[in-house]
């Protein structure tokens, strides 16, 4: 069974750091991308990094030169080092595993973890 668990939110100043971590666990064959999403209370949840096996990551504009994922050194772990914050990136934060398979493409969610940017 595949889990994703997420941790390291908080409450930080603007102009503050938090570094997220992502750690997932199961078996999986094949391709798969890892990434971050956001969700604000009443939006559906935004992309803010995705990276692919290939180390491809795909960054949102928002979080372009202020954010930076990375992968640990346990397999299928990554982490989000957010600078430079502000009050708009609060939100709710989910890892997410997607799986590819040929056929069909199938995510993985975490629980979450709270961010909340304010003074």
């Amino acid at each position: 069974q595949v889990q994703v668990v997420e941790s390291g939110g908080g409450l930080v100043q603007p102009g503050g750091s938090l570094r997220l971590s992502c750690a997932t666990s199961g078996t999986i064959y094949g391709r798969y991308n890892l990434g971050w999403y956001r969700q604000n209370s009443g939006n559906q949840r935004e992309l803010v990094a995705e990276t692919n096996i290939t180390g491809y990551t795909n960054y949102a504009d928002s979080a372009k030169g202020r954010f930076t994922l990375s992968r640990g050194n346990a397999k299928m772990t990554i982490f989000l080092q957010m600078n430079s914050l502000v009050p708009e990136d609060t939100g709710v934060y989910y890892c997410k595993l997607t799986v590819l398979n040929p056929y069909v493409e199938l995510p993985y969610w975490g629980q979450g973890t709270q961010v909340t940017v304010s003074s």
